[in-house]
């Protein structure tokens, strides 16, 4: 079941599947991921969970788990060690399209990103990534402290 928005086109008209709202909760409160990854599924013209990594998996897991030559959306839990020796996490929302991604998808991500982004209420930081190097770890690091 997806909630929608009302008229639009189909371009804007993607919907969010709510097991993608509660996956994201889950990483949220409950830090049952450490990251999800989505997709929009252009049949249920939706965005869909596609595959989550649990807390013990790393950053690699991570990129390594995103399409060399697809678009997806995704949220990444940060934990890290501030310089007052606190220990904090930051939620990343990460727009992933990559140059060699269709034109196509590109453009079906672009539109229907804010809307979908909207949904998760708590994400501290975006990132908009074209290739790996513009989600480096490192990256992460800067925006997070």
């Amino acid at each position: 079941m997806a909630f929608r928005m009302g008229g639009g086109n189909a371009s804007s008209g993607m919907g969010v599947a709510e097991h993608s709202v509660s996956t994201f909760l889950e990483l949220q409160r409950k830090k049952v991921h450490r990251y999800v990854i989505f997709k929009i599924d252009e049949n249920k013209k939706e965005v869909v969970v596609e595959k989550t990594g649990g807390p013990a998996e790393s950053y690699d897991d991570f990129t390594a788990s995103l399409p060399e030559n697809d678009c997806r959306y995704a949220v990444y839990d940060f934990d890290f060690v501030t310089a007052e020796n606190c220990q904090k996490s930051k939620i990343f929302f990460i727009a992933w399209s990559p140059s060699v991604a269709r034109i196509r998808a590109k453009m079906l991500y672009a539109t229907s990103k804010d809307r979908f982004r909207r949904e998760l209420k708590g994400v501290h930081y975006e990132i908009q990534a074209t290739d790996p190097t513009e989600m480096d770890l490192e990256i992460l690091r800067e925006r997070a402290n």
